[in-house]
C-alpha cells in the first residue's frame, strides 16, 4: 500500500514568515482529508529521533495564528547529514522513521542546504524503492535561492530595514549638529548582500539614508567623510559578509557551523572603531541580528501571502505526483507586480548561492541601482493586520502533542 501520510519540518534560521507556510500546508493537508499529518521538532534532527507531534490536535485558532507568528513554530536546527558515499546509516533511519509512521509525503522548509538535505533523502528513498514524495520549500531571509525570484522571509525583513533605516536616520538628523555623525546598521545576509541593499528602498533624494551601504572597507573612510561634509552626518548599512582586499571576511569569529559556514559578526562596532581612530566622529552603532528576522509585527503582506501559497500548493503538487523539487516563485510582470509558483529540481538549487549582479551596483560600490530597487520593491508590498490583546500581538503558542514512538532510539550508528 502507498503511505498516506505528510510529515513537515523546518530547517535553518527562521523567518517572520516560515510558519506562514506551515499554516499553508496543514490547512490544505486538512483540506485534502490527510488523516495523518505530523511535524517533526528541530527539523532533520527531529526525524534522526523520531520526535514528532500531531498537528491536527492543535486548535484551528492557533493553526490560523501560524502566519503572523515568528520564529519557527515546531523548531528548527542546523544539521548537517553525511554525504551518500560517506555513510548511509543516518538515511536508513530516515527511512525506518518513514515506514514506521506511514509516511508518504515530507515536505522540508528550509534554504540552500536544507534542499541539498532533502535531495539526498529523496536519493536514497528512490534508490531503496520507497515511495517517498518530498518536496523543499524555499525560506531565508537572505534571498540568496537558486532558480526561485525571490525567497519567502526575505520581503518582511527588507521591509524592516528599509523602516529602520529611516527611523533612524531622522534621529541621526536631529543630533548630528553637536553630537552623533556617524550611524553604522549591521544586518544580516552573509554573502548576498540583498538585505543591505534594501535599506535603501526608502532613498528619495540624494540626502536621505542611508549614505554608504554594501561598503568593501577600501576607500569608505573617504567617502563617510564626504557624507558628513555635505549631508551633516552619515548613515551605514553594512552586510555582515564583506571582505578585506584579500578575500577575509571582516566580522570573521573564526567559528563555522554545522554546514561549514563562517559565523558572522561584530562588523558594526569594528568599522565603528575605524572611524573614531581615523575620523574622530562620534558614532552610535546596532546589529539587527534576531530583531529582523522576528519582526512579524512589520511583515510584508506580499511575503506572508507567497509564503503560504508555497505551503498550500505543496500538497496539491505532492498529490498530482510531482517530486524532488523545490517550489519557486516565478514573476510574470513587475508592472503592475504578478507572481505564479513553478519547481525546480532539488539537485539545481542544493548549495547553490545567488548575489546581487554587479550591474545592479553603482560604480562607486556604495549604492544600488534603479534597477535593483525595481526588482525589490514589490516584496515589501502591504500590512498584516494582527489580533492584540493589552497592547501585544497575540501569536500562535502550539502544544505540539508527540505522538509515541515506534522505534528504539537514535544513537548516531544506526
Amino acid at each position: 500500500m502507498t503511505p498516506k501520510n505528510i510529515l513537515y519540518a523546518q530547517s535553518g534560521g527562521p523567518t517572520p514568515v516560515i510558519n506562514a507556510t506551515a499554516c499553508g500546508v496543514i490547512q490544505a493537508a486538512k483540506s485534502a482529508g490527510f488523516l495523518g499529518v505530523y511535524a517533526a521538532l528541530n527539523g532533520i534532527y527531529g526525524v534522526l529521533h523520531e520526535n514528532l507531534v500531531d498537528v491536527l490536535k492543535e486548535s484551528e485558532t492557533n493553526i490560523e495564528y501560524l502566519k503572523h507568528t515568528p520564529g519557527a513554530a515546531f523548531g528548527s536546527c542546523r544539521y548537517k547529514l553525511p554525504s551518500l558515499e560517506e555513510d548511509t546509516a543516518p538515511y536508513e533511519r530516515i527511512l525506518q522513521v518513514m515506514k514506521a509512521h506511514d509516511i508518504g509525503y515530507f515536505f522540508y522548509n528550509g534554504g540552500g542546504d536544507s534542499h541539498d538535505t532533502i535531495h539526498k533523502i529523496s536519493t536514497y528513498c528512490q534508490h531503496n524503492n520507497y515511495p517517498l514524495t518530498c518536496i523543499g520549500l524555499p525560506k531565508t531571509i537572505d534571498n540568496d535561492l537558486a532558480i526561485t525570484d525571490n525567497s519567502p522571509g526575505f520581503g518582511s525583513v527588507a521591509k524592516y530595514i528599509a523602516t529602520t533605516t529611516q527611523e533612524i536616520s531622522l534621529d541621526l538628523a536631529s543630533m548630528a549638529l553637536t553630537s552623533t555623525k556617524v550611524f553604522i546598521l549591521e544586518v544580516m545576509g552573509r554573502h548576498a548582500g540583498w538585505i543591505a541593499a534594501s535599506s535603501a528602498l526608502g532613498k528619495n533624494t540624494p540626502t536621505h539614508a542611508p549614505h554608504i551601504l554594501l561598503l568593501p572597507e577600501v576607500a569608505f573612510l573617504a567617502a563617510v567623510k564626504e557624507s558628513v561634509d555635505s549631508v551633516g552626518y552619515c548613515f551605514i548599512c553594512a552586510s555582515e559578509g564583506i571582505r578585506h582586499d584579500d578575500g577575509r571576511l571582516v566580522s570573521e569569529t573564526g567559528d563555522t557551523d554545522a554546514f561549514g559556514h563562517h559565523q558572522l559578526g561584530g562588523l558594526a562596532p569594528k568599522l565603528a572603531h575605524l572611524i573614531k581612530e581615523k575620523l574622530d566622529y562620534k558614532y552610535h552603532w546596532a546589529v539587527s541580528d534576531y530583531c529582523q528576522r522576528a519582526a512579524s509585527h512589520a511583515a510584508s503582506l506580499t511575503d506572508v501571502t507567497q509564503a503560504y501559497a508555497l505551503g498550500e500548493t505543496a500538497v496539491k503538487q505532492a498529490l498530482s505526483g510531482l517530486n524532488d523539487v523545490m517550489l519557486t516563485i516565478q514573476r510574470t510582470s513587475s508592472n503592475p507586480y504578478a507572481w505564479t509558483i513553478g519547481t525546480a529540481s532539488l539537485g539545481d538549487v542544493a548549495n547553490r548561492e545567488i548575489c546581487i549582479p554587479n550591474d545592479m551596483i553603482k560604480p562607486n560600490g556604495f549604492e544600488v541601482t534603479d534597477a535593483c530597487l525595481d526588482y525589490l520593491r514589490p516584496f515589501i508590498q502591504g500590512e498584516v493586520s494582527l489580533p492584540y490583546k493589552n497592547g501585544l500581538p497575540v501569536y500562535a503558542r502550539l502544544n505540539c502533542k508527540p505522538i509515541s514512538k515506534k522505534l528504539s532510539p537514535y544513537d548516531g550508528r544506526q
